[in-house]
């Protein structure tokens, strides 16, 4: 019987899992993800699928194949959140089509979610296209994603590329006040194997991250110069939303191109030139978020706020 071969994702890489059989116990799999990802039995929590979904691995003396695994299956191991003792339940999302023919020739309308703006908008709204929920608990795994990748590639990720020397970028990118980008979305993008097209408000266009590797899925964010919301497609009759799409349905793309040019003619956008925000230490006002950064690294200065023009 040919053994299992499983990509496990974690916020420390990927990793690979074999010498299992369909037939061995779920127990024996949850050894196999404790031994490879440093977390222990007790606290594993694995997502599979698109949107990643919680799989049920309770039940020790049930097989793997009763579990759904098959070999070649992508599993997402993160640490259960355990506060006396029991385990954080988080808010369940709205649910999800996944299945593309589910959803064909449905008409809808693809909507803006709005997300907090707590300098972790890029990612809550990678994660809400994912799970279907607006939870910024999502970004400090994305963080620590981001800045192991770059860490574990210096001649990729050189100070050329970053802007910054490797080890300061990834101390950086840890900080719940630093804002993601590009960088961030390509290694996204890479992580969770599907493409991320982001809406330009400003300049009607839309960048396609992970366009280039022909991943099956793509999803769709908006970017108004400063801020990044998720975008669904919410059926006219009130059913299951959709965030992820196939890359070979072009319809959607048409769809958000021509949001981009609503958005961008409707003036729905910031303008960075005119964008100011203040430092609350020393209380100067500084032109957009490029002046922000090279203020907090000429000062150390780290708290700042919109203000009126």
């Amino acid at each position: 019987m040919a053994g299992f071969v499983l990509k496990v994702k974690t916020k420390s890489g990927q990793k690979v899992v074999n010498g299992l059989v369909p037939q061995d116990k779920v127990a024996a799999l949850k050894s196999k993800l404790a031994d490879v990802t440093g977390i222990s039995v007790d606290s594993l929590h694995v997502l599979g699928g698109f949107p990643p979904k919680a799989i049920n691995l309770d039940n020790g003396s049930a097989t793997i194949m009763d579990s759904g695994i098959v070999s070649g299956d992508t599993l997402i191991v993160e640490e259960k959140q355990v506060i006396n003792g029991a385990q954080i339940e988080t808010e369940i999302g709205r649910s999800h089509i996944v299945n593309d023919e589910t959803f064909l020739n449905t008409p809808g309308v693809l909507m803006k979610m709005v997300v907090p703006a707590d300098n972790s908008c890029l990612f809550t709204s990678v994660g809400y296209v994912l799970n279907g929920k607006v939870d910024s608990s999502c970004s400090s795994f994305m963080r620590e994603i981001i800045a192991n990748t770059v860490a574990s590639d210096i001649e990729e990720y050189s100070e050329a590329f970053l802007g910054r020397p490797n080890a300061e970028y990834c101390k950086w990118i840890l900080k719940p006040d630093s804002w993601g980008g590009a960088i961030e979305l390509s290694i996204l993008s890479k992580f969770y194997g599907l493409e991320i097209a982001v809406i330009d408000s400003i300049n009607a266009i839309i960048n396609r991250f992970g366009e280039d590797q022909h991943y099956a899925q793509r999803v769709f964010l908006i970017f108004d110069g400063i801020h990044y919301d998720p975008l669904y497609l919410e059926p006219l009759d009130g059913g299951s939303i959709q965030t992820i799409f196939s890359t070979e349905d072009d319809r959607m793309l048409l769809e958000a191109a021509e949001l981009a040019r609503e958005v961008k003619s409707s003036r729905q956008y910031t303008d960075i030139q005119k964008f100011k925000l203040m430092c609350y230490v020393c209380n100067i006002k500084l032109n957009g978020p490029v002046a922000a950064r090279q203020h907090a690294s000429e000062t150390g200065h780290k708290s700042f706020g919109e203000v009126p023009v």
